[in-house]
């Protein structure tokens, strides 16, 4: 059996301090840990994804250590006691759920590479998670109405935050995508962004209209004052070291609005309680929706991924798809 061994998670690096000399244990740890990021990104999963799996697989390797046991030695007595250790830390059930997701795909990368015989984690989670008990369909999310939405946006006192906030809800733009918005990605023109690229997006242009528009330029003189460097072309920066916001500014710039107003409760397990800025995307595809827009024109400001060959010779003009935005997108009363 391999004996795992002490490590610096930040960095994915391994230290041997305790015993004084690296082996060849804490070798292989350190590759296969590598390579599984690869093996994420070769297939696609976008970086924060791949960032989030760190937390479960390191939770389950200090258990493992624990016990002084290598990979191949998980079972479902071990998998028993790493859930209830997680239970105990007052984990949500949602976030077990990802965890075990994560912890699934890391075996599977392993055992298609031969570093372990089986995977017993999906059998384990269909018996002990929730979600995996039930034929019911899965929670949905939280969903404000056009004037709550209005409501939390016309609440929101501090520029950049009613910017990011309007911006999200006038797009549906994933946070990463917002995070990574440059200023010269701007079109003042036709009031249209365009957006890095990303594993998870298509279309990588998307529409404002002009109450998101002023409230942008509210934002942008505000920037400007800040005296943010020339060299950092972030739209969106931190107050004090003027340089890019990362998604926990983004998180609660839109969480603590939300809580005051009642959208968002932390407290709760239910995700129709939680009002995150993934809520914002929810609630521009649905009022959309129910405000007639066409599922492909939907689709393509979403940016999802043409799965279907048909949809790689579906083209979509772009001004006759501004045109019916504008035309669908809710007004806030900004």
């Amino acid at each position: 059996m391999r004996t795992l061994r002490l490590y610096n998670w930040q960095a994915w690096s391994f230290s041997t301090e305790a015993n004084g000399g690296g082996t060849l244990a804490d070798g292989e740890l350190i590759r296969v840990l590598r390579d599984f990021e690869k093996d994420a990104k070769l297939r696609g999963l976008a970086p924060e994804t791949i960032y989030r799996y760190r937390t479960p697989i390191k939770d389950l390797i200090s258990l493992l250590e624990e016990n002084e046991l290598g990979f191949d030695a998980l079972d479902k007595e071990l998998l028993k006691e790493f859930l209830t250790q997680e239970q105990g830390r007052g984990i949500s059930e949602t976030t077990l759920m990802n965890y075990f997701s994560a912890l699934s795909s890391f075996y599977d990368y392993m055992q298609f590479e031969g570093i372990v015989i089986t995977n017993s984690i999906p059998l384990f989670r269909k018996r002990y998670l929730r979600r995996y008990k039930t034929d019911k369909r899965p929670e949905e999310r939280k969903l404000l109405t056009v004037s709550e939405m209005a409501r939390l946006i016309n609440h929101i006192m501090d520029p950049r935050a009613k910017a990011i906030a309007i911006l999200l809800a006038k797009t549906g733009i994933r946070k990463g995508e917002l995070i990574s918005i440059d200023m010269d990605d701007i079109n003042w023109e036709n009031y249209s962004l365009t957006l890095k690229k990303k594993a998870k997006r298509s279309n990588r242009t998307v529409f404002f209209d002009e109450e998101c528009a002023i409230v942008l330029r509210r934002w942008i003189r505000m920037r400007e004052r800040l005296g943010v460097p020339e060299e950092c072309r972030a739209l969106f920066v931190n107050y004090n070291s003027r340089n890019r916001i990362d998604k926990n500014r983004v998180y609660d710039d839109i969480v603590k609005p939300a809580t005051v107003l009642g959208f968002h409760n932390p407290d709760s397990d239910r995700l129709s309680d939680h009002f995150s800025p993934h809520a914002f995307r929810h609630w521009f595809t649905t009022w959309l929706l129910r405000n007639g827009m066409s599922r492909d024109y939907v689709k393509e400001l979403r940016g999802d991924s043409r799965q279907e060959a048909i949809d790689i010779y579906n083209h979509i003009d772009m001004e006759d798809l501004r045109k019916e935005y504008l035309l669908r997108i809710p007004k806030l009363g900004i």
